[in-house]
């Protein structure tokens, strides 16, 4: 290092992908300082990933249980079963701790220095940082951006965090609403409907858009629907914005044709979840002191490298990672950002390569994906000159969901028809998320299904879905 620095690296933000970058910095012998402005772990560890996942497993257990007709055919009868909220609560709470704990004390031991506070950028290679004990001005050769993400709430929501909240509130389980509406039919807004529906409540869920799930593949998001939504207590209202919510009791929503804007109804509820994204979290960064301009979205522009551009060219030194970017918004995908920027900062190139990156709703059954959709694929053959072709393989055929009694689901593989090679996979059936896996390793290897159809899989394994996937594909072409 040379001299004139306080330190190799300085991170900003200490969530999911901060923190794997500053592990990785350590591993290649960067010295490195992390600042962090509220919980260490960010949104994945506090209010995203693992306490969802954690209400989602609770309520999944409920939902299981209170199936008495799927545990008959199982040759199972239980009793009544019953749940305690606070219960469930606390122990999602007490993960979120855990978690937080081990992270921070991941860094403890190798080292890196944690600065508590907020860190703008006040010029090349500088930070200055507002902490407890006032301002202070750090030095580095190289800094990384990794401010993440805050739900965004649409103008005319107004939130209390009690009967009108966002996921930063729901994930806390203070209260199961007899009837709640969740406006947005994403990731968020189908993972609540799951939780909540099976703790006893009702849900009306509101889409602006023509068609609920929109990030979804055609044919997943038709089949979700048919399993998440028909058979449960969901009512749902596509093409209908929520133009005003009102907190109290009762919650008021005001509906408006999303193409029109004419009045439609009005909804009385007792509490409303506001599922419509995430935004960046990325004012007051500093980053105009240096020539850096905020996309329209409020995105920091960066390049596949994650070094972040102004005026189109690499600011020197500089990186972002994340949310922040706006390139995929899931924690994973920023830990593989700051591998690769740490990776670049070593002079090692290293790229993105985001169609690898998979994506899962933790739904019961799952949803997973990764790569393109199929009118993605479509699309990209009209310009790339070459066919797309698609293959589906159903769960109802597979031993292991038959033999589990979980066999609604399917796998559809999206492929070039002139080489085989997989642009897409979609899965939604029992244990989709981890399924992906094997279609993403194949994807970032630019596989073909000529070559994966000589693969050999476990039996009886769920896994074999995507084995027949590959073979039907390569007979077909």
């Amino acid at each position: 290092m040379a001299n004139e620095f306080d330190y190799d690296l300085v991170i900003v933000g200490a969530g999911v992908g901060g923190h794997g970058a500053a592990l990785h910095a350590v591993d290649c012998g960067l010295k490195t300082a992390i600042v962090e402005a509220a919980d260490m772990g960010g949104t994945c560890v506090n209010r995203g990933c693992i306490p969802s996942k954690a209400l989602l497993a609770a309520s999944g257990r409920v939902r299981e249980l209170r199936n008495a007709e799927h545990l008959k055919s199982l040759g199972i009868e239980v009793g009544a079963v019953g749940f305690d909220r606070q219960a469930i609560a606390a122990h999602a709470a007490g993960i979120v701790q855990k978690q937080q704990d081990g992270l921070t004390n991941s860094l403890k031991r190798l080292n890196v220095d944690v600065i508590h506070g907020w860190a703008k950028v006040s010029g090349s290679q500088k930070l200055s940082i507002s902490t407890p004990e006032g301002e202070k001005t750090v030095t580095a050769k190289d800094i990384i951006l990794a401010p993440g993400s805050v739900p965004f709430v649409p103008p005319g929501a107004e939130i209390d965090g009690k009967t009108v909240f966002t996921s930063d509130d729901a994930i806390k389980l203070e209260s199961l609403p007899p009837w709640i509406a969740i406006v947005g039919s994403g990731y968020i807004g189908l993972e609540f409907a799951d939780v909540y529906t099976a703790l006893g409540c009702e849900v009306t869920m509101i889409e602006a858009l023509d068609q609920l799930m929109p990030g979804f593949d055609p044919d997943i998001a038709k089949l979700a629907q048919r399993i998440l939504v028909t058979p449960r207590d969901i009512e749902t209202k596509a093409g209908v914005l929520a133009a005003k919510v009102t907190p109290g009791s009762p919650v008021v929503i005001e509906l408006i044709d999303a193409k029109t804007k004419e009045p439609l109804d009005t909804l009385e509820v007792d509490a409303c979840l506001i599922a419509t994204g995430r935004i960046p979290y990325t004012k007051n960064l500093g980053l105009e002191s240096i020539g850096v301009d905020l996309d329209q979205r409020g995105f920091i522009p960066v390049n596949d490298r994650m070094e972040v551009l102004g005026g189109g060219e690499p600011v020197p030194h500089l990186w972002a990672i994340g949310d922040a970017t706006g390139k995929m918004m899931l924690a994973h995908a920023a830990s593989a950002q700051g591998i690769a920027a740490i990776e670049n900062i070593c002079g090692r190139d290293r790229t993105m390569d985001y169609r690898s990156i998979p994506a899962a709703a933790f739904t019961h059954p799952e949803i997973s994906f990764v790569g393109l959709t199929e009118p993605q694929a479509k699309e990209l053959g009209q310009v790339g000159g070459f066919e797309v072709a698609a293959v589906r393989t159903y769960f109802k055929g597979n031993a292991k969901a038959i033999a589990e009694g979980e066999s609604e689901g399917i796998a559809k593989i999206v492929y070039r028809k002139d080489t085989g090679e997989i642009l897409g996979t979609h899965i939604i059936g029992l244990h989709a998320a981890d399924l992906i896996q094997e279609a993403a390793n194949a994807i970032a290897n630019r596989q073909s299904v000529k070559t994966l159809a000589f693969s050999v899989h476990t039996h009886p394994t769920l896994s074999e879905i995507l084995d027949e996937a590959y073979k039907r594909a390569a007979t077909v072409h």
